[in-house]
């Protein structure tokens, strides 16, 4: 029965991190902690463990996401090779500050995190178009299917530094980066939502790699909870493919905001009276 538990959180953050590009972790972590230590279904769960299971889970998540954007062309594999070179060691770095968070602790410094972010999607159609990391960085462009060409950049210098510290928060909370790169990607950088997606999927995966292999020799892994979350997550990562594809841009941006707002609030509860 708790595998099966697992294994539906697994379709269900496999469904929403392909999506919205968030990898997942969004919904596993705190839908384990909750069903883990709150019920008592995974009594052995603990922060680094859950943090160690969905990072494992975002190989596949990542894995199935980009062999389904590749189909369309979604990706932008320049800008992901980029991107993952700041991100390794700031995964490895922050698998290693994982070790000192408590519960409380980790489910506050989520919930802000996610709370903060969907605050920036809220706000970003009020927002004025930063162009100058477009006109001062390395320009790509895109033709979505409606023939339109969008044009959007970053410095290369930028991008590394950037996702170094998105790294950082990847390896400390186990969500892949995808809620704070798709983000930026967006709005500073200018990315067509698909594209940023897409491409933080493919993300996801590669930085999943380090950052499994950190959680590991760190002994985070909790080796008999992953044959289910993995075959979950790879099932539900290719249905939110599929209806990524379905959706237009705005409702894209509309569905990340709400998922980040509603789990940060509820993080923030779990963290401030849950001690």
């Amino acid at each position: 029965m708790e595998l099966l538990l697992l294994a539906i959180i697994a379709l269900c953050s496999g469904i929403v991190g392909a999506l919205v590009g968030l990898g997942g972790g969004v919904i596993l972590i705190p839908a384990t902690l909750f069903f883990g230590l709150e019920i008592g279904l995974f009594p052995d769960i603990t922060p680094q463990r859950v943090v160690g299971l969905s990072v494992v889970m975002m190989i596949f998540t990542g894995l199935a996401s980009t062999l389904s954007y590749v189909k369309t062309k979604q990706i932008d594999f320049k800008s992901g090779f980029i991107f993952f070179i700041g991100s390794i060691p700031g995964a490895m770095l922050g698998a290693y500050l994982n070790k000192n968070l408590d519960l409380p602790s980790f489910n506050l410094y989520f919930g802000i995190l996610l709370i903060v972010l969907s605050t920036l999607l809220l706000v970003r159609d009020r927002l004025k178009p930063i162009h100058w990391f477009v006109n001062h960085g390395m320009k790509r462009h895109f033709i979505d299917k409606n023939g339109i060409e969008h044009e959007y950049g970053y410095p290369i210098w930028f991008g590394i530094i950037f996702t170094f510290f998105v790294g950082i928060i990847s390896g400390v909370f186990g969500i892949g980066g995808g809620s704070l790169i798709v983000p930026a990607m967006v709005l500073l950088f200018l990315f067509p939502p698909h594209v940023a997606v897409a491409t933080s999927m493919f993300l996801v995966f590669l930085t999943s790699l380090v950052n499994s292999a950190s959680h590991i020799y760190l002994g985070n892994v909790p080796w008999g909870y992953t044959i289910p979350v993995i075959i979950g997550a790879y099932v539900g990562a290719k249905l939110g493919a599929a209806l990524n594809k379905r959706l237009n841009s705005k409702t894209v941006v509309i569905l990340l905001q709400v998922v980040m707002f509603l789990m940060g609030v509820r993080s923030i509860l779990e963290g401030l009276f849950n001690k």
